[in-house]
């Protein structure tokens, strides 16, 4: 079976007295058929990918469209100069997350996770916490379960596209994916974990997807850096016992209500939003005239 309600995930959990990842591994098995190391090399071939495209990024390139480039690069020598507000750690998790989205839009290997507009968000925040932290492979492994099954649950729910619910649906998903991970990798039970991804879910609830050209640049890049920071404070909070009054199902529910209400110049069509601003169409004028 694949689970259609975090809460359903939950009571596994308690009823079989499992980790949630466990519970999603062995659903995973199920679904596809394949054993546990097959489903386990499945996605450690996405970890490594991850690490691989944030090993790989190239701060000199600019996409085609000469939209973004560069600014992942500028991001780290801000950190490393030491005057960031936030700190080294989330100042590094806002670098990563930048050039992610930089690397899809220079069409570089990144993982879409859940789509490749928000690729940024988990591997910005997972990378960065095994380099402070020094945890092994196998608990970041485990951790991007956990991540699948809040995704999975969004998917069933409500939406991961753009298209169909707005930017919410993109970065927002990607948010509570990560959020719910990280809460996972700090020891959270199984409702804090859900709680977790709750917390990140609402605070982007309406996120309009309005990309300048139509293209998944501008505003999308620096969407992903909201979403990775947004998850930090989402775990923290889950971590420190602060639930989602609403639950968390219900906060996916209103999610796709929101989509669905959505306008659809809101909707990755580049007609509204940013994409309708006077700079956008002077840009896209400008294009048409090359």
């Amino acid at each position: 079976m694949s689970y259609n309600s975090l809460e359903e995930i939950v009571r596994e959990c308690q009823e079989k007295d499992l980790p949630f990842d466990e519970v999603i591994l062995l659903d995973d098995m199920n679904e596809r058929n394949v054993s546990r190391e097959e489903s386990i090399e499945t996605m450690r071939g996405m970890w490594e990918a991850m690490k691989g495209a944030e090993r790989n990024y190239d701060g000199s390139l600019q996409s085609r469209s000469g939209l973004v480039g560069g600014a992942g690069k500028t991001m780290r020598a801000y950190v490393e100069s030491g005057n960031t507000l936030c700190g080294p750690f989330v100042g590094k998790v806002m670098a990563s997350a930048l050039a992610m989205g930089e690397s899809n839009a220079c069409m570089k290997r990144i993982v879409a996770a859940p789509t490749a507009g928000a690729c940024g968000v988990l591997p910005a925040v997972l990378v960065n916490y095994q380099k402070e932290k020094g945890t092994a492979d196998e608990q970041i492994v485990r951790a991007l379960y956990t991540a699948a099954g809040i995704g999975q649950v969004v998917a069933a729910r409500a939406y991961i596209a753009g298209a169909s619910g707005g930017c919410q649906a993109e970065i927002g998903t990607a948010s509570a994916m990560a959020a719910g991970a990280l809460t996972a990798l700090g020891g959270g039970t199984p409702p804090q974990i859900t709680h977790a991804a709750a917390m990140a879910l609402k605070n982007l609830l309406g996120l309009v997807c309005d990309p300048v050209g139509g293209l998944v640049e501008v505003p999308c890049v620096k969407r992903n850096v909201i979403g990775s920071v947004n998850a930090l404070s989402a775990a923290d909070m889950a971590l420190a016992g602060i639930i989602s009054r609403i639950p968390p199902d219900q906060v996916i529910d209103a999610m796709r209500e929101v989509g669905d209400q959505m306008h659809p110049s809101l909707r990755e069509t580049g007609q509204g939003g940013l994409a309708n601003t006077p700079a956008a169409r002077e840009w896209c004028a400008a294009q048409e005239e090359e």
